[in-house]
């Protein structure tokens, strides 16, 4: 809850006039918890999940010989009825786990800093702090995701996620609910290291999960914005993972390649890779 209780108490406290977007954000919170506001995060991540992945719901079931160019996996095909038993599935494990996650982790929110007051960041802050949140939560998420891997974790944990052999959108969160708590922790690394305002955190939150969509559409389209980004992995790479299921020990990252690179843990992919070369240099003579 923002200590103003008028738009000209905010200026006089900025020193200046509040931006647009500022004044949108105290005419919205001001009279609203701090609490509220980071529940707002669940909402997001309900509404996003659910939207995300229907262009590539809509895709699945108009596959042709053209749509088939762009799937990594053209073999396999999903029916609406099994991408919906995915969706719902998810949607129990997001309200027995995810929520509760999010709604108890309120306290470390508040410890660490998150703010919600005046003024709002800078773009450039913004920018900056979730670049910092990527690479935080992409580095831990490597270790945790091949902690996963050990036959134990595996075993009683990871194994769900695997259950897709061929991914897709829809099963960017679905795992058992124990990885759902683990993977989840390495999310909040970033913003434990970096604390900003509570807007940049809604903003990560939803990117992440953009990103973490994507990966899992099952679509490699070449036009992606996404393949500019230095050392980015995308759906490629992590169709892989799966591709190979649980005896991987490949690709292991959630959004960059550099930890599978430093710690050799993309020697499988780079070799289908080539492989796949040289077998089209074949067809071609």
């Amino acid at each position: 809850m923002l200590p103003y209780r008028t738009l000209e108490e905010a200026s006089v406290s900025l020193g200046r006039n509040l931006s647009f977007l500022e004044t949108l954000w105290f005419e919205y919170s001001a009279e609203k918890s701090d609490y509220f506001l980071y529940c707002h995060n669940t909402i997001f991540l309900f509404i996003f999940y659910t939207i995300l992945p229907l262009p590539y719901v809509v895709i699945e079931l108009l596959r042709s010989k053209k749509i088939d160019g762009f799937k990594i996996q053209p073999n396999m095909k999903n029916s609406l009825s099994d991408m919906l038993d995915c969706y719902r599935k998810v949607v129990i494990t997001f309200v027995l786990a995810v929520g509760p996650l999010q709604i108890f982790s309120y306290p470390v929110i508040k410890m660490i800093g998150i703010r919600t007051s005046l003024p709002l960041p800078s773009t450039s802050e913004v920018l900056l702090q979730l670049f910092t949140y990527f690479l935080v939560e992409d580095y831990a998420n490597y270790w945790l995701h091949r902690m996963l891997h050990n036959k134990w974790g595996y075993e009683n944990i990871h194994r769900v996620h695997h259950e897709y052999t061929a991914p897709i959108g829809f099963a960017a969160p679905y795992a058992h609910w124990a990885e759902i708590i683990i993977l989840g922790l390495a999310s909040f690394l970033g913003p434990l290291i970096a604390p900003g305002h509570m807007v940049t955190f809604w903003l990560w939150m939803i990117v992440r999960q953009m990103e973490a969509v994507e990966t899992h559409s099952g679509y490699d389209f070449p036009w992606s914005p996404l393949k500019y980004i230095p050392f980015y992995g995308g759906a490629h790479f992590h169709d892989y993972h799966h591709f190979v299921g649980g005896k991987s020990q490949s690709n292991f990252a959630s959004v960059f390649t550099y930890c599978d690179y430093i710690y050799g843990t993309n020697k499988g992919y780079l070799y289908k890779k080539e492989f796949e070369k040289a077998r089209e240099k074949l067809k071609e003579k």
